[in-house]
C-alpha cells in the first residue's frame, strides 16, 4: 500500500517506498538500500519509544535478531535502538505468507507439505539453539520464499507481556496458534511453546483449519488450554508428529532437533487425511485467520529469551566481511554459518582437478564403472578425539581405499569394499569448522591436527603427513589460519602433485614440501603488506592475496591472483579482481570465482561470476540474474548453487546464465560430485539426490541416514565416487556406501 499522510519520507537514510503493514509494536515500510536492494523497516510506535524498559528490550531484540538471521529467517541489515523512534531494518523476503497461500489456494499436501514442515522445524532448531523463543509463530509470520519457508517477526516484546490478553486493542499472541502455557503464564514460556505453535501450523497447513478453532478467540483460547485438538483431516503419516507437538505438557513435547528426526522419516507424499470430521474444504475450512495485521516482511518484535549466559555474541566479522569459523561446543556449534568452507573436497570435485565430463546417460553409473571387488552396501561411524564435536568427514578415493578426515579426526583409512578401518589418527583439540582434510598422494595422507586446549607446548595447529599404508606419522608442520579470510575457504594447505603447499605459522610465506618426506622444496615470502592463500587450479598453482589490512578486518574486497612457479615458488605479476570472491574451480582453462553478496554484515548469497585467465591475465565479470542463496559448488565446468530448501540451480560460468533449476527433497545439500552420467548432492542427514548434468532431471533420491543440521550453508561436497559405488559422509562422522545402480529406496 502507498505511504500515508504523516508517514516519514525516510528512516535512517533509507528512502521509503510503501507502507507494508502496521501491528501492535510498530509500522513496517518498504525501503531501498543504495544498491537498490529492498529492505523492510519497522518503526516502533511512539508510545513504546518513550518507555525506558521497552528500549532496553528492543536493544536485546536487535542483538538476538542478529544471532538468528540466517538460512531460515531474514538478516538484520541495520538498526537504531537509540533513535528518538527506534527502528530496525531487515532484508525484504519475497513471497506470500502461509496465510495468504492457504487462503488463495487451499491446504498443502505431499512433498510441499513435507518441505514446509521440515523447513519450519529447522528454523526453530536454529532459533532455539541461540537462546531465542519466537512466541508468535503463526501463518502470517511464515513467508514462502523461493528458497523455502522463512520465519519472521521474532516474538512479542517483554514490555507487551505486561499487558493482558483482553486489553483493548492489544492481542498478545494469536490464540489459535498459542500454547496453553502462553495463555496461562506468558512470561515463563520456553522453546516448547514454539513447538506447540508449530503443531498448530502443520494442522492449519494440511487442512486449512486450526486444531482448536472456535467461534471466538476466547473459546479458542479455552480449547487450547483444556480440550483435545481436532486432527481428523490431518494426513495419517503426519498426525502422530502433530499429536506429540500438541501435548498440553511442554516437557512431553519433542525438541526441535527431535522433531526434525521425526519429520525426515515421513514419506515424500504424505497422502490424504482422515475422515473423522470436516474435510479441508468442508464447513469451517479456511476460517482460521490471524487476529493482527498480516504482512510478509521480516521484522522481529523482540526475543523472548536472550542469549544463554556465557554465549559469545560477537559476529567475528567486520561489516561486509567474512566470518572466521571455528567449532564451538554446546549450543553455538549448531548455528548455521554463512561463510564458505570448502575443504579439499571442494577443490577436488569442484573442477580444480581438471577432470573432463563425467559422461552422459541415465544417471546410473556406466557399465564400465566397476564396483570395488567384493563390494556390499555398508555404514560406519568413525569416532574422533573430541566426542563433544559433531564432526563431518570428507573423503578421497584411491583404488580400493578411502582416506577420510575432518573435525577431530586427522585421517582414517577405510576399505571402500566393506567399510572396515585399517587405522585412524585422532586430533585432541577444537577444530576449525569446514576444515576437513588436505588430501592424499599415492603413498601419503595429509590432514589437520589441532592441539588440546591448555596444551603445555607445541603448535596450536599442524598439517600432519601420514603413511597411507600404516597411518604412521611421517612429519608435521605448523600452519597459519588466514586463508578463510582471503578465499572464503577454511583451507590453509593444498596438495599439488606429489607436494603439499602450506601457509607458514606466522602467515608470512608459502611453503612447498614433498608430501612423503617432508623435505622443503621452496619457500616464497608474501608480497609486502599482503597475505596469501594457495589455490590449485587444474595443473596450475595460484596464490590468492589481499592486503593485510583487509585480511585483518576480515573484509577482503580487492584481491589479487598470482601464478606460482611450481619449481621455484616464484610469484607472477598480480591480477586484480574486485569483490568478495570465492574460488570455485576451472572452466576452459580459466579460474572461476563466485562473488558474494552482503547486506550489511549478512551474506545473502551470490550475484556474479568472475573468470581469470592466468595466461592472458584477462578478467571477465558476469552478473547473475539475481542473488542466489545457498551452498555453491562446481563440477565439469558448470557452477551450482544449492538452496537450503532443496532448490539446485546450474549456471554457465562464461555468461552467468542459468542452465536449469531443479527443486529436490534434499534440504541443505552440498555438492556437486560428478559421477558417470550423474551429479550427486547430499545433506548432513545423508539424504542423496542424483541429477542429470544436462537437464537437472532427478534420477533418484535416497532416505536420510543420520540426524544432522540440514540447513548449513557453505559445506563442501559430501559424496565421494569409488567406481560404481558412492560413499557419503553425514553428521556425527557417519559414512555409508551403496551401488549407484541400486540406490536405497525412499519410503
Amino acid at each position: 500500500m502507498s505511504l500515508r499522510g504523516g508517514d516519514p519520507a525516510e528512516i535512517g537514510g533509507y528512502p521509503l517506498e510503501a507502507r507494508l503493514g502496521s501491528g501492535g509494536m510498530g509500522t513496517v515500510f518498504l525501503a531501498r538500500m543504495t544498491s537498490g536492494r529492498p529492505v523492510a523497516i519497522k518503526l516502533i510506535h511512539q508510545q513504546f519509544a518513550e518507555d525506558d524498559e521497552f528500549r532496553i528490550r528492543f536493544r536485546q531484540e536487535v542483538a538476538a535478531a542478529r544471532r538468528v538471521s540466517g538460512a531460515f529467517t531474514a538478516a538484520v541489515v541495520d538498526a537504531a535502538p537509540e533513535a528518538e523512534q527506534p527502528w530496525m531494518a531487515t532484508t525484504y523476503i519475497e513471497g506470500d505468507t502461509l496465510a495468504q497461500r492457504i487462503t488463495a489456494q487451499g491446504p498443502l499436501d505431499g512433498e510441499e507439505l513435507r518441505r514446509l514442515a521440515i523447513g519450519l522445524a529447522e528454523a526453530l532448531r536454529d532459533i532455539h539453539r541461540v537462546g531465542v523463543v519466537h512466541r508468535d509463530l503463526k501463518p502470517s509470520n511464515v513467508v514462502l520464499s523461493p528458497e523455502g519457508p522463512r520465519v519472521i517477526d521474532f516474538g512479542i516484546s517483554r514490555a507487551a507481556d505486561q499487558q493482558t490478553l483482553t486489553m483493548t486493542g492489544r492481542v498478545i499472541g494469536t490464540p489459535p496458534f498459542m500454547s496453553p502455557e502462553q495463555l496461562q503464564a506468558p512470561r515463563g514460556v520456553g522453546p516448547g511453546s514454539d513447538v506447540f505453535s508449530l503443531g498448530t501450523l502443520l494442522v492449519y497447513s494440511s487442512t486449512g483449519r486450526g486444531p482448536f478453532d472456535a467461534d471466538s478467540p476466547y473459546m479458542t483460547a479455552y480449547q487450547v488450554v483444556h480440550e483435545e485438538p481436532s486432527l481428523g483431516s490431518v494426513p495419517a503419516a503426519l498426525r502422530s508428529v502433530v499429536e506429540a507437538c500438541l501435548d498440553k505438557e511442554p516437557g512431553r513435547r519433542p525438541s526441535a532437533d527431535e522433531l526434525l528426526v521425526l519429520l525426515r522419516d515421513l514419506p515424500a507424499d504424505l497422502g490424504a487425511g482422515g475422515t473423522d470430521g470436516a474435510g479441508a474444504n468442508g464447513p469451517g475450512a479456511g476460517r482460521t485467520r490471524d487476529m493482527v495485521t498480516q504482512h510478509h516482511v521480516a521484522m522481529p518484535d523482540t526475543a523472548a529469551a536472550g542469549p544463554p549466559a556465557g554465549t559469545d555474541t560477537a559476529s567475528g566479522r567486520a561489516p561486509g566481511g567474512r566470518l572466521r569459523r571455528r567449532w564451538r561446543p554446546a549450543l553455538a556449534v549448531a548455528v548455521a554459518v554463512a561463510a564458505i568452507g570448502g575443504g579439499v573436497a571442494a577443490l577436488r570435485t569442484g573442477g580444480f582437478d581438471g577432470h573432463g565430463d563425467g559422461g552422459k546417460g541415465s544417471g546410473v553409473a556406466a557399465p564400465s564403472a566397476a564396483l570395488p571387488a567384493g563390494f556390499a552396501p555398508w555404514q560406519e561411524t568413525v569416532k574422533g578425539g573430541r566426542p563433544d564435536i559433531p564432526d563431518e568427514l570428507r573423503c578421497v578415493a584411491r583404488l580400493d581405499a578411502l582416506f577420510c578426515g575432518g573435525g577431530s579426526v586427522v585421517a582414517t583409512r577405510i576399505s571402500a569394499r566393506d567399510g572396515s578401518r585399517a587405522w585412524t589418527v585422532k586430533s585432541p583439540g577444537v577444530p576449525v569448522e569446514g576444515m576437513h582434510m588436505v588430501g592424499a598422494t599415492g603413498d601419503t595422507v595429509l590432514g589437520y591436527r589441532f592441539a588440546a586446549e591448555h596444551a603445555p607446548q607445541g603448535p596450536p595447529r599442524e598439517v600432519v603427513a601420514l603413511d597411507a599404508r600404516t597411518g604412521r606419522q611421517l612429519w608435521s608442520v605448523p600452519f597459519g589460519n588466514q586463508s578463510q579470510a582471503v578465499t572464503g575457504r577454511s583451507e590453509d594447505a593444498v596438495v599439488a602433485g606429489s607436494d603439499v603447499v602450506t601457509v607458514d605459522a606466522s602467515n608470512s610465506r608459502l611453503e612447498d614440501r614433498h608430501a612423503h618426506s617432508g623435505a622443503v622444496v621452496w619457500t616464497t615470502p608474501f608480497p609486502a603488506g599482503e597475505q596469501c592463500a594457495p589455490v590449485v587450479a587444474g595443473a596450475r598453482l595460484l596464490a590468492m592475496c589481499a592486503t593485510s589490512q583487509e585480511v585483518d578486518s576480515v573484509d577482503v574486497r580487492h584481491a589479487t591472483i598470482r601464478t606460482v612457479d611450481r619449481a621455484s615458488g616464484k610469484l607472477g605479476r598480480p591480477i586484480a579482481v574486485d569483490g568478495s570472491l570465492v574460488p570455485m574451480g576451472v572452466a576452459g582453462g580459466r579460474l572461476v570465482l563466485l562473488r558474494e553478496h552482503y547486506e550489511g554484515t549478512a551474506l545473502t548469497g551470490y550475484d556474479g561470476v568472475v573468470r581469470v585467465d592466468p595466461a592472458s591475465r584477462k578478467v571477465t565479470y558476469s552478473r547473475l540474474a539475481r542473488t542466489y542463496a545457498g551452498t555453491p559448488g562446481m563440477a565439469n565446468g558448470t557452477v551450482y548453487v544449492s538452496g537450503h530448501a532443496g532448490l539446485i540451480t546450474a549456471f554457465d560460468p562464461a555468461t552467468g546464465r542459468e542452465k536449469w533449476s531443479r527443486q529436490t527433497g534434499v534440504e541443505g545439500a552440498s555438492g556437486p560430485t560428478a559421477g558417470a552420467g550423474a551429479l550427486y548432492f547430499s545433506s548432513a542427514t545423508g539424504r542423496v539426490v542424483a541429477l542429470s548434468p544436462r537437464t537437472g532431471k532427478q534420477l533418484w533420491t535416497t532416505i536420510p541416514k543420520a540426524d544432522g543440521p540440514t540447513g548449513e550453508q557453505g559445506a563442501g561436497p559430501r559424496v565421494t565416487v569409488a567406481g560404481r559405488a558412492v560413499v557419503v559422509a553425514a553428521a556425527d562422522n557417519t559414512l555409508f556406501a551403496f551401488d549407484t545402480q541400486k540406490p536405497p529406496k525412499v519410503g
